[in-house]
């Protein structure tokens, strides 16, 4: 290979490069993660511990729930989760099912951090029961379970459940402590096929897997430790995406890491060199695709909500330890190990190597891309164009306006079940109440108010303490609906007006509203941010403005046309009621990031070639020679992404989709078609205005002759 990407004959390796890999320095880089995975490793177990999964602690503190809830801490020091446990027969309640009824309040009074039932209480029509039984936060799963297994212990034909928001939260909790191990099997099963099909070797996709691992765990107790100590606010959600993530961009730069080093150990005899080399070629596009990554997610923290804000440093952790695990742990292992990790195909050192075009031969697929890439420049771009745009029709498909309860299940869990009965028989929000706080003063013309307001079935009796007044208003609709949020919407305009009362309204309907609220803020303020600093990182690396900005172009109409086509599957092929109003942005984060991350890495090698061979034909050169290791990659991170697919949450189900489909679709179209057929086209000048535009601008004529890689 010609020009910059190859070292002239006797060129002394990259000093800063060799530090990881050199004959004694590789055995003290060992040495010094092991001693990190040691001291820090404990604590990647404790991240469960934690976890804030409860909607209240995702929210800013400017949010009015937020304040209730506040507020409600004079009332009571703790706050409760009611579990509600409700009691059907379609042919009427009988007088054993109101004994039975009955005879539970002894035992769900003694439940783990339970208070003293309230109830049975009967419907109007005669055919259900509920009991509400306050629970404190301490083991709700195991007395939620201990419910279930209490109530339907009952006559035959008296169908029991065990819904409100304890039986919801504990449905939740219980999938999201299972996620941690079931992403972690899946997505190293998934790794650990690929790399095999890959590398074809029985030994060589160990080495990156150790340390994808290894990252692994360095970023879970990273994150233990921010939340700990730093109040970050982690939930199952983000800690499931660490995972995946680590997984996949770790093994993404392994890729094209031993890429790189397979082909210079070809020019090398000695393999401490040729990872010198390596490390110093595919450093840079390496560490650009790492920051890139990271600060744009780190312009999470521009977030109102707590769990967006929190899910940047999560995730940012993780893509910073998958980086210094790749470039010095794995680079240790590889030259400790030797060549004979690559077997049964050992890369040789051979002379020929070092001609030019000597590598050009091995990427026959590729070689062919890239003729039609000359072939056809124009016509290529403006049809890949096209197509992407018509997918982004699908965006009016797309109901970023939230998920209600039992929309957020794949399947129908127990709390879901029992609320449709609860909403058939009682007022539709009974068990999740709104909550209205004043000052004590202004007691009357509140509760005035609050019963005057449309949708509120009844209100309870008014609680005192430090000068203010507390009601719990019951809702005709349920409280996830929309209709609820529209309540609630009117209660706040109502109360405002009572005279004095200085009144904020709360409860699970008003969180969900102030939490979706919050998500349009995000998505209006952080898109632009993180598309500027994106920008900014690839201007620096390129040293150009025009490449960076097709670039930028070109993975945001990549993202629309995903998100639209993600938006049609998920109404029309999974059935789902729409999406998490913070959706888009998260897509938007992961899409974006991820699919400049490809970009990067031919964009750079593609100004690399350029210096020598100029702009068109860098590009076949570029497209040619990392063709192959790319869309790997992006098989790679598509695949471990997929496997959220395999989770009960629609949420995850709905990330891990459209984020495998969109880096499969910038993979195989944008980086592989369309990018390089607009980089040909435009020639010499998408480098402007930096100096290799200059330099082979004089040579645009001959270059738009090229119809073929050179080779």
């Amino acid at each position: 290979m010609s020009g910059p990407a190859q070292a002239p004959p006797g060129a002394k390796p990259p000093r800063l490069a060799g530090l990881t890999s050199g004959r004694r320095t590789k055995w003290a880089v060992l040495a010094l993660w092991i001693v990190l995975l040691a001291a820090l490793g404990p604590l990647a177990g404790k991240l469960g511990e934690v976890e804030e999964n409860d909607a209240a602690a995702w929210l800013p503190a400017g949010a009015e729930s937020t304040q209730v809830v506040e507020l409600q801490k004079q009332f009571r020091a703790e706050e409760l989760a009611p579990m509600i446990v409700v009691y059907e027969r379609g042919t009427g309640v009988t007088a054993a099912d109101q004994a039975k009824a009955r005879a539970d309040l002894g035992p769900l009074s003694q439940l783990p951090g339970a208070e003293a039932p309230q109830g049975p209480f009967p419907s109007k029509d005669g055919k259900a029961l509920q009991t509400v039984v306050p629970l404190h936060d301490e083991d709700m799963i195991k007395a939620v379970d201990d419910a279930r297994a209490l109530a339907k212990r009952g006559p035959p034909g008296l169908d029991a459940h065990v819904t409100g928001p304890a039986g919801g939260g504990a449905d939740m909790i219980k999938v999201f402590e299972t996620i941690d191990g079931f992403l972690l099997m899946a997505a190293g099963s998934v790794v650990i096929v690929l790399l095999l099909l890959i590398y074809r070797s029985p030994v060589l996709w160990l080495i990156p897997v150790i340390c994808a691992v290894v990252a692994l765990a360095m970023a879970q107790s990273m994150v233990y430790l921010l939340a700990k100590h730093a109040d970050l606010t982690v939930n199952g959600q983000s800690a499931g995406i660490l995972t995946v993530l680590v997984f996949g961009v770790a093994t993404d730069y392994a890729l094209l890491l031993v890429a790189r080093y397979r082909e210079e150990l070809h020019r090398h005899e000695d393999r401490h060199e040729a990872m010198a080399f390596a490390l110093h070629r595919a450093g840079p596009a390496i560490l650009a695709s790492a920051g890139t990554v990271a600060l744009g997610l780190l312009c999470l923290l521009a977030a109102d909500l707590n769990s967006t804000r929190g899910l940047g440093p999560v995730a940012a952790a993780g893509v910073v330890t998958a980086l210094l695990a790749m470039t010095t742990l794995l680079p240790a292992l590889l030259v400790i190990i030797g060549r004979w990790a690559f077997w049964p195909l050992v890369p040789r050192y051979d002379a020929k190597y070092l001609e030019p075009g000597s590598h050009d031969a091995e990427h026959g697929v590729w070689a062919r891309i890239s003729r039609l890439v000359s072939a056809r420049p124009r016509l290529l771009w403006i049809a890949t164009s096209v197509v992407l745009v018509a997918m982004c029709f699908g965006l009016t498909s797309l109901k970023a306006d939230g998920l209600s309860d039992a929309g957020q299940f794949v399947d129908k869990p127990d709390s879901i079940a029992g609320g449709e009965i609860l909403a058939k028989h009682f007022p539709a929000g009974s068990g999740s109440p709104a909550v209205v706080i004043g000052k004590a003063g202004s007691a009357e013309p509140l509760k005035a108010a609050i019963t005057g307001t449309s949708g509120i079935a009844e209100v309870g009796p008014p609680a005192t303490a430090g000068g203010l007044v507390m009601y719990e208003a019951t809702l005709t609709d349920r409280a996830d609906s929309k209709a609820a949020q529209r309540t609630i919407e009117r209660l706040r305009t109502t109360v405002d007006a009572a005279p004095g009362a200085d009144a904020k309204v709360g409860g699970t309907t008003a969180t969900t509203m102030d939490i979706n609220q919050a998500a349009v803020r995000d998505n209006k303020v952080i898109i632009p941010i993180v598309l500027g600093v994106v920008l900014l990182i690839l201007i620096a690396l390129l040293r150009a403005l025009v490449a960076p900005l097709l670039m930028i172009a070109t993975v945001v109409l990549s993202f629309a046309a995903s998100l639209g086509a993600s938006g049609l599957i998920f109404q029309h092929v999974f059935g789902f009621e729409g999406t998490d109003a913070g959706f888009p942005l998260l897509a938007f984060i992961f899409l974006v990031a991820l699919g400049v991350d490809y970009n990067i890495f031919l964009m750079h090698r593609v100004r690399e070639e350029s210096q020598s061979l100029g702009t068109r034909r860098g590009v076949l050169r570029g497209l040619t020679v990392t063709g192959g290791v790319i869309t790997s990659a992006g098989l790679v991170l598509a695949a471990t992404f997929a496997a959220l697919v395999t989770l009960p949450l629609v949420t995850m189900v709905e990330m891990g989709f459209v984020v495998a489909f969109g880096v499969l679709l910038d993979t195989i179209i944008v980086r592989s078609l369309l990018l390089p057929a607009l980089s040909f086209d435009v020639g010499p000048r998408i480098w402007a205005p930096g100096r290799l535009a200059r330099r082979h601008g004089a040579d645009s004529a001959d270059e738009s002759k090229v119809l073929q890689p050179v080779g």
